[in-house]
């Protein structure tokens, strides 16, 4: 099962919701261990599980309990995207919402959205976010029905909102934010609203457009598919160099299918198995001279390889350096830094009555 992953643009979303409610974006992403310039990260992706380490640092960054629907009301509208072009090119609301349906992987691996027709009215269900992210299940119930009323020219209006979660504060506040009930403890989140608006025609529609816009969207999500597929691999010959030796018919077989099948779909992900070993073997050689006083032998054994001149040779090739030089050269960098923050922590303590 392939790690699942949110497209970047929600964080870059919720960066720019944070700044325009007045949190201090940096120190939120400084919780996490991260700093701004991963929103230049073209194509990125985060961890879905990440989220619920997201919204604890949110909140306390925040000091807001509730600051998932707090957060909602400053969210930009989603656009610049192909499931905004979807919508807009489409002949009408239903078409454009079953085609985002259709490629809601696009924004998040963890999205299972249905569509159900109850009659004169829809209900549009997420049942896969759970109780524990609540925040997240507020702000992006917030930011959708922002989303439908941009590609609906303001006539989208939600009935009724359920939510997963126990209600964390005033009744009152939930229904003026979202304008209509709000219930919780409910068995999925999701929204109801007007079955006529599935037939609302789009001033946007395009049919030339729709074809090329549904062409982007296949693209995007085959290029997920290959990441699925890379992502796969790495973790398997993670698991395999545990026992010694990782190789391309053994990690085939775990993925059930044919080594030379394996060999032509990494090719057509622009990599090979050899390299995939060698990037794998070079990170955790780094890791474990950086960050550990494991021996050298012990790291021979643990990158998979039966002499350590082999190793050495190896990682000459992938640094530049040897391995007992890297580590030298890290562990100065580590003193230089504690020394700087030290010299810090001590003008800050005693600044100069001057």
């Amino acid at each position: 099962m392939a790690e699942l992953t949110d497209s970047g643009v929600l964080l870059r979303m919720a960066y720019r919701a944070m700044q325009n409610a007045g949190i201090d974006a940096d120190a939120v992403l400084a919780e996490l261990g991260l700093d701004a310039s991963i929103l230049d990260v073209p194509d990125l992706r985060t961890p879905h599980d990440g989220q619920e380490w997201f919204w604890q640092a949110l909140e306390k960054v925040s000091d807001d309990p509730h600051v998932g629907l707090h957060l909602g009301k400053h969210m930009p509208v989603y656009k610049g995207q192909v499931l905004e072009y979807l919508f807009l090119s489409s002949p009408n609301f239903g078409e454009g919402l079953d085609r985002a349906l259709s490629y809601q992987r696009l924004l998040s691996d963890a999205a299972r959205a249905e569509l159900f027709d109850e009659g004169d009215r829809v209900f549009l269900r997420q049942p896969f976010w759970g109780r524990r992210l609540a925040h997240l299940n507020e702000c992006v119930m917030m930011g959708l029905i922002k989303f439908f009323r941009f590609v609906t020219d303001d006539a989208f209006e939600p009935l009724e909102i359920h939510f997963g979660h126990a209600n964390q504060g005033e009744l009152e506040e939930y229904q003026r934010a979202f304008g209509c009930p709000v219930k919780f403890d409910m068995p999925s989140v999701g929204v109801y609203f007007d079955a006529e608006l599935l037939t609302l025609p789009s001033a946007h529609h395009e049919p030339e457009l729709l074809r090329l816009h549904e062409q982007l969207a296949s693209e995007q999500v085959a290029r997920l598919e290959k990441q699925d597929l890379v992502a796969q691999v790495n973790r398997l010959i993670a698991e395999l160099l545990e026992s010694g030796h990782a190789n391309l018919e053994e990690v085939a077989e775990r993925l059930g299918i044919k080594a030379r099948q394996l060999r032509t779909r990494l090719a057509d992900a622009g990599t090979n198995f050899n390299q995939l070993v060698a990037d794998y073997r070079c990170k955790l050689a780094k890791r474990l001279l950086a960050g550990t006083d494991e021996s050298i032998d012990e790291i021979v054994y643990l990158t998979g390889f039966s002499e350590p001149s082999t190793f050495y040779r190896a990682f000459k090739r992938w640094v530049g350096m040897t391995p007992i030089e890297y580590r030298r050269m890290k562990a100065e960098e580590d003193a230089a830094e504690a020394r700087r923050l030290a010299a810090s922590a001590g003008r800050a303590a005693d600044p100069d009555p001057g």
